[in-house]
C-alpha cells in the first residue's frame, strides 16, 4: 500500500466534500457540442494508456542528471552563497546594494539557502554520504546571525522546514532509508532551526490583531520602516514547522504564535462568503486585497489548514479546511457540476471578490496548480484530474507555465516561468493516489521540456518569456528542493519512500515530515479557548470526519483508461488554444 492510500485509509472526511462517482453514473445521453471532439478520443488513449518499464527507468535518470546537474553546479561555483546563477556560472546573494529588491531579499539571507533546502533531497536520492557532507557543511558554516532582512514566509518554509525535516531524518530510527545517522551528531541541525525561530519572532510582537510582520531583520527584529501590510499565505502557513519545532523541543511558544495568527485571518472572514481577501493590514485587520483565489498570496494558507490536522490531529485546523473548501465551491468554481460526467465548460476556479464573490479578472496563476494535490489529499480525486488536466494543457501548449494565464484571452499575462514545483507535485499526488501511466506521460513531458528550454551552462534557469524561451539567471532554491525531488519520486516506484510502513507529509515546500504519534501530543494545555461558535463546528467535525465514505475514492477503470476521458481532454485542450 502507498503511503498516499495508506494515508487516506487512515483519515475520514466528510462525504459530502468527497467527489467520489456512483458506479451506477452513465454519460449524458443526449447529443452535446462535445461530441464534435469524440472522433479523435482515440489519439488520447493511442499517446497516454502504457508506460514501459524501460522508459520509466530512463526517466528516472534523466531526473537524476537535472538535479545532481544544478547541485554539483551550485556547490562548485555558488556555494556559500544561497543561489546559483546558472548562465554565468556564479553564486548570488542579498542584493546589498538595493535593499528594496524584495525579489531577491526577500529570499537570499547570505544563509548557504540552496544547500539547506536541498538536503532531503539528497537522501530521497540514495545519497547517504552527500547528505551527511551536507549536513556537516551545514553544521559548521551557518550561521543566522546575519545583518540580513528576510521574508518571514520564505525563511520558514526553505530554511526552517528543510532544517526540522534533516533532523528528523538523521534521527528517526524507523526511517525508511536506513539508518542515516550521523556519528556525534548532537541534534546541531534543531539548534539551528530554534535559533532560527527565535529570530523570527518579532515579527509576531507589537501586532494589533496577533498576524506578524512580513519581514524581519535577522540581527536587529522587525525594520523600523516595515510595512504593516501582509498577505493571507504568508502570515497564515507557518504552523505546521512552528508546531513541529514547539512538539520536538516542548516550547509551546512557535505553536502559539503560529496558531494565533490563523485564528486571527480566520476570524476576518467575510460573513457573507466565508472567504479571505489576500492582503490584511496586521494592525487594523482590515483588508487591502479583496481578491480570494488559490493562487499566490493565499494558496499554502488553505494547503496547511489540511496538512497541520493530519501532522497534529488538531480538529480545530480540519473545521476551519472543511469550512473554507465549502466556500470555495461555492465562490471560486465555474464549469460543469462533474468532472468527466455531464455538459459544460471544465471546472476552473476563478479569483472572485471575497465580499460577493463576483469574478475580479479573468486569469489564474501558476501557484495554482498544486490545488488537485490537495484535491487529492482530501480525497476529491476526480476533481484533482479535471483541474490537472487544465494546468498540464497549458504546459503542453508553452512548454513552461507563465506565471498568470488569461482563460477568457487563452493568453499568458505574466509571462515567466521560476522552475516552480506545483504542477510536478500534483502530477506526483496524482499518480500515487491512481498509478495511471497517464501521469508519468505527464512528468516525461515535464522533463523533455525542462531539458530543452531551460538548461544552460550551470543548470538551469527561470525562463524570462514562456513564448521565445528568453532566460533570466536565476535558479531558485525550490527547484532542487522541490521541482527535481517530485519528479524523481514519480518514476522512482520502488523509492524507500514509498515502501516505507511509515507515511509521510510533503510540506508546502517539499521538505518530507512524519505523520507521527509524537507530533500529536502536547506537553502544554491550549493557551486561549476558541470562540464559542468555533467550539461547536469543532465539536461537529468530530462527528463528520468520524463517517467512513461508502463510494470508491476513484472509479476502478479510472486506473486502467484515461484518468479523464478523451472528450474532456480535447475539450481542454481546444480551450487553451492548443487546436
Amino acid at each position: 500500500m502507498t503511503i498516499l492510500r495508506q494515508l487516506l485509509s487512515n483519515l475520514r472526511f466528510r462525504e459530502g466534500l468527497t467527489s467520489c462517482a456512483s458506479k451506477d453514473d452513465s454519460p449524458t445521453k443526449t447529443k452535446s457540442y462535445l461530441s464534435l471532439f469524440e472522433g479523435e478520443r482515440d489519439e488520447y488513449d493511442k499517446r497516454y494508456s502504457s508506460f514501459p518499464d524501460k522508459l520509466k527507468t530512463k526517466m528516472k535518470g534523466m531526473a537524476k542528471d537535472m538535479f545532481y546537474f544544478g547541485y554539483d553546479n551550485y556547490m562548485k561555483y555558488a556555494f556559500p552563497e544561497d543561489e546559483l546563477n546558472p548562465i554565468d556560472c556564479e553564486g548570488r546573494g542579498p542584493d546589498v546594494i538595493n535593499p528594496s529588491n524584495i525579489n531577491i531579499n526577500d529570499v537570499l539571507g547570505n544563509y548557504s539557502l540552496t544547500l539547506i533546502d536541498t538536503l532531503d533531497t539528497l537522501l530521497v536520492l540514495g545519497n547517504v554520504s552527500e547528505f551527511h557532507r551536507a549536513v556537516k557543511l551545514v553544521i559548521d558554516t551557518v550561521s543566522f546571525d546575519k545583518d540580513s532582512t528576510v521574508q518571514v514566509f520564505e525563511a520558514n518554509i526553505r530554511i526552517l522546514g528543510s532544517l526540522i525535516s534533516a533532523h528528523i531524518l538523521l534521527t528517526d530510527p524507523k526511517h525508511p532509508f536506513g539508518d542515516v545517522g550521523l556519528e556525534d551528531y548532537d541534534n546541531e541541525l534543531l539548534h539551528l532551526a530554534h535559533d532560527l525561530a527565535v529570530r523570527l519572532l518579532p515579527a509576531f510582537e507589537n501586532t494589533g490583531t496577533g498576524i506578524p510582520y512580513p519581514r524581519v531583520n535577522l540581527k536587529s527584529g522587525v525594520p523600523p520602516d516595515s510595512i504593516n501590510e501582509t498577505c493571507t499565505a504568508g502570515a497564515g502557513s507557518l504552523l505546521v514547522e512552528f508546531g513541529i519545532l514547539s512538539r520536538l523541543i516542548g516550547d509551546s511558544t512557535f505553536e502559539w504564535v503560529a496558531r494565533r495568527a490563523v485564528r486571527a485571518l480566520w476570524n476576518l472572514r467575510s460573513n457573507e462568503t466565508g472567504l479571505l481577501g489576500n492582503v490584511v493590514n496586521i494592525q487594523t485587520g482590515q483588508w487591502v486585497g479583496k481578491q480570494s483565489g488559490l493562487g499566490a498570496g493565499m494558496d499554502s494558507f488553505y494547503e496547511y489548514l489540511l496538512k497541520s490536522y493530519i501532522l497534529f490531529g488538531e480538529k480545530e485546523d480540519y473545521w476551519m479546511f472543511q469550512a473554507s473548501y465549502e466556500s470555495i465551491q461555492n465562490h471560486l468554481r465555474r464549469g460543469r457540476e462533474s468532472c468527466n460526467e455531464g455538459e459544460g465548460d471544465p471546472p476552473l476556479y476563478v479569483n472572485v471578490n471575497m465580499f460577493n464573490g463576483r469574478i475580479m479578472n479573468t486569469w489564474i496563476d501558476s501557484l495554482q496548480a498544486f490545488f488537485p494535490g490537495l484535491l487529492v489529499l482530501n480525497g476529491d480525486v476526480e476533481e484533482a484530474i479535471c483541474l490537472h488536466a487544465f494546468y498540464y494543457a497549458i504546459w503542453k501548449r508553452f512548454g513552461a507555465l507563465p506565471e498568470r494565464y488569461n482563460w477568457q484571452l487563452q493568453a499568458p499575462d505574466v509571462l515567466f516561468y521560476p522552475l516552480r514545483p506545483e504542477l510536478v507535485e500534483s502530477t506526483y499526488l496524482l499518480y500515487q493516489a491512481t498509478k495511471n501511466p497517464f501521469y508519468l506521460h505527464v512528468g516525461m513531458d515535464i522533463l523533455e521540456s525542462l531539458e530543452k528550454n531551460a538548461k544552460v551552462r550551470c543548470g538551469y534557469a527561470t525562463l524570462h518569456h514562456v513564448v521565445d524561451k528568453s532566460k533570466e539567471d536565476r535558479m531558485e532554491s525550490f527547484f532542487l528542493s522541490e521541482t527535481c525531488k517530485y519528479l524523481y519520486l514519480l518514476f522512482d516506484d520502488e523509492n524507500p519512500l514509498h515502501k516505507s510502513e511509515n507515511k509521510y507529509i510533503f510540506t508546502t515546500e517539499g521538505h518530507m515530515v512524519p505523520i507521527d504519534e509524537r507530533f500529536r501530543e502536547k506537553q502544554w494545555s491550549d493557551v486561549f479557548p476558541l470562540e464559542e461558535a468555533a467550539q461547536t463546528a469543532r465539536d461537529t467535525s468530530d462527528r463528520l470526519s468520524s463517517n467512513t465514505s461508502n463510494c470508491e475514492r476513484i472509479p476502478e477503470e479510472r486506473r486502467y483508461s484515461l484518468p479523464l476521458k478523451s472528450v474532456y481532454m480535447r475539450q481542454i485542450d481546444h480551450m487553451v488554444g492548443l487546436f
